[in-house]
């Protein structure tokens, strides 16, 4: 066999159907497309969503449906297995805890927080609260802080002989450090029952220097239409007039209602 033998297999190769070429090669006229129709003409395409007219599938399904909860608290989670497998390979230091009672072992638990889980690996951020879960077991005394507890992690460190320990986040507003005093003193301003007594009046001193307390002019109330003899003398007396003068001037003889006269009937004019 020489190379100008060589023929690939039978088979192998097929022809590529050459359309358009003619009634007698077999694809001409029509080309395979039919007669007529969206399918015979140039770019008349029908795309996989189409379905014939009727409603397509991705406008029956249910769309834009829930919410989100924008109070949702985001945690980084660690499950119990992965702490006591780093705590048994000595990733962590042991340490004493807060107001820990010394042990009768003389091992002090060691503690676990989300710095040190950080540094093991454990967890990858910082800036979200850290949620301790049940996931494994634990056999090491673990003096576990973190943001929350799920209720099997903690039974199993208490089981375990360690201490759980949970940071409070206040749910209310504070005032920074140095604020209160100020707020204490503009609520003791605000408030009418904390201000100072005021001035002694006029009567409690009159009575420490031993004087009678002096007499407040009376002023006549004011009336519609014309003054009563009774309040022109009080206003002339505060005037300094007589006050029997007053009183003549303010009388006066009051109008007499005139008089009406008597209606009388018409007389029937159709009688």
């Amino acid at each position: 066999m020489k190379l100008h033998d060589l023929k690939p297999a039978p088979g192998s190769r097929k022809a590529r159907r050459r359309v358009g070429r003619g009634i007698a090669a077999g694809q001409g006229k029509t080309a395979g497309r039919g007669t007529k129709g969206q399918k015979a003409r140039a770019g008349g395409k029908i795309p996989a969503r189409f379905e014939g007219g009727q409603t397509p599938l991705h406008q029956r399904l249910p769309k834009l449906r829930g919410f989100r909860n924008l109070f949702k608290v985001e945690f980084e989670v660690v499950n119990i297995g992965d702490i006591a497998r780093v705590a048994e390979a000595g990733g962590f230091d042991a340490g004493e805890k807060p107001d820990a009672k010394p042990s009768k072992k003389g091992a002090a638990p060691v503690t676990v927080n989300q710095e040190i889980l950080r540094a093991a690996g454990l967890i990858r951020r910082l800036d979200r609260p850290m949620k301790v879960l049940g996931g494994g077991e634990l056999s090491t005394a673990l003096f576990v802080v973190a943001d929350a507890f799920s209720a099997s992690a903690r039974s199993k460190i208490e089981a375990a002989g360690g201490t759980v320990s949970v940071l409070e986040t206040p749910d209310t507003k504070r005032p920074a450090i140095g604020v209160e005093a100020d707020h204490a003193d503009a609520a003791a301003h605000d408030d009418p029952s904390a201000k100072p007594a005021a001035a002694a009046p006029e009567s409690e001193a009159a009575a420490a220097t031993g004087e009678a307390p002096a007499e407040a002019p009376k002023r006549a109330r004011a009336t519609k239409g014309k003054a009563t003899p009774a309040a022109a003398a009080v206003e002339a007396e505060g005037a300094g007039e007589p006050a029997e003068a007053a009183a003549d001037n303010a009388e006066e003889p009051a109008p007499k209602p005139r008089a009406r006269k008597p209606r009388t009937a018409k007389p029937d004019t159709d009688a």
